[in-house]
C-alpha cells in the first residue's frame, strides 16, 4: 500500500544520508519529492534521476537552508510546481565539533544557523500554505545529543535541543489547523560521516548501544514515513528516538 500517494514533500539537505533515505522511501509510497542541498552536485543529480525512475515527480532546488529569504523562495517554487505542500522534513544539518574552550564564535554560529535557524526559516515559510490547506505534517531532525548532550558537541547539542523546544511549541500553535509537528532524534546512524570514523572509534560507539549496532538510514526513514502519513494522524508535539535503546 502506498500511504503517501499523491502527496508532496519537501526535504532539506536530502542529497545524502538520512535525507536521501527519506526521499527514496517517500517516493516508494507515491509521494512527489522536492529537495534541497547547498549546491547541485553528483549526489543531487543521481537522487533526482532515481526518484523519477520510481514514477514520481522530483524537483531539486539548490539553496542555503540558513538563508531566511532563500527558504521562502524554495517554498514558493515548490507550491508553484506542485500546487501544494503536504509534508516538510527539516533535515539540513552540519557539525563543527570541538571542546567549548576551543570553539570559535564562527563554529557556534555556523551550527546554530544551519541546524536550528533553518528549521525556523522553513517552518515560517511553509506554515501559511499548510494553514490555507488546513493540513500538513512537519518533521524536524533532532538528535540523541539534543536530549542527552555530548562532550565536544555543545553547539550541535544546543541546536538539536532547540529543535525539540521549537517543534513542541509549533505543534501547540498549529494543532487547531490540523497541522502536526514532530521531531525525530536519531542515535548513531551509519552515514558517510560515521563510516569515516576509525574502526576503533566506531567499536567504542557500538559498546554504548544496547542493541550493539549502529542504525541504518532506512530505519530513520521508516519513522519519518509514519509521521508523514495518516498512520500518525493524532501524533503531534512528540520526539521519537531512533537509537537502539541508547540513552
Amino acid at each position: 500500500m502506498m500511504i503517501l500517494q499523491g502527496k508532496t514533500a519537501l526535504i532539506t539537505g536530502a542529497s545524502r544520508g538520512i535525507g536521501r533515505a527519506i526521499a527514496l522511501l517517500f517516493a516508494d509510497h507515491g509521494c512527489n519529492i522536492a529537495f534541497t542541498d547547498i549546491c547541485e552536485n553528483q549526489d543531487s543529480n543521481e537522487l533526482t534521476t532515481t526518484l523519477q525512475a520510481k514514477g514520481v515527480q522530483a524537483l531539486f532546488i539548490p539553496s542555503n537552508a540558513a538563508d531566511f529569504t532563500a527558504a521562502h523562495d524554495v517554498i514558493k517554487q515548490v507550491v508553484d510546481t506542485f500546487g501544494k505542500l503536504d509534508i516538510l522534513v527539516c533535515n539540513a544539518g552540519i557539525t563543527r565539533d570541538t571542546l567549548l574552550m576551543r570553539m570559535t564564535e564562527q563554529q557556534w554560529d555556523d551550527v546554530l544557523n544551519v541546524n536550528l535557524k533553518s528549521v525556523f526559516n522553513y517552518c515560517h515559510a511553509a506554515t501559511p500554505q499548510m494553514m490555507r490547506q488546513r493540513s500538513g505534517s512537519i518533521i524536524a531532525m533532532s538528535s540523541v545529543v539534543g536530549i542527552g548532550g555530548n562532550a565536544g558537541q555543545a553547539n550541535y547539542a544546543a541546536s538539536k535541543a532547540g529543535i525539540i523546544g521549537f517543534i513542541k511549541s509549533l505543534s501547540k500553535e498549529l494543532g487547531a489547523r490540523n497541522i502536526r509537528a514532530n521531531a525525530i532524534a536519531p542515535g548513531f546512524i551509519l552515514t558517510e560521516m560515521t563510516l569515516a570514523l576509525p574502526d576503533e572509534v566506531r567499536a567504542e560507539m557500538i559498546k554504548m548501544i544496547p542493541m550493539r549496532r549502529c542504525g541504518e538510514t532506512e530505519e530513520v526513514a521508516k519513522v519519518a514515513l509514519f509521521l508523514a502519513s495518516d498512520l500518525s494522524s493524532y501524533v503531534s508535539g512528540q520526539v521519537i528516538s531512533v537509537n537502539g535503546a541508547m540513552g
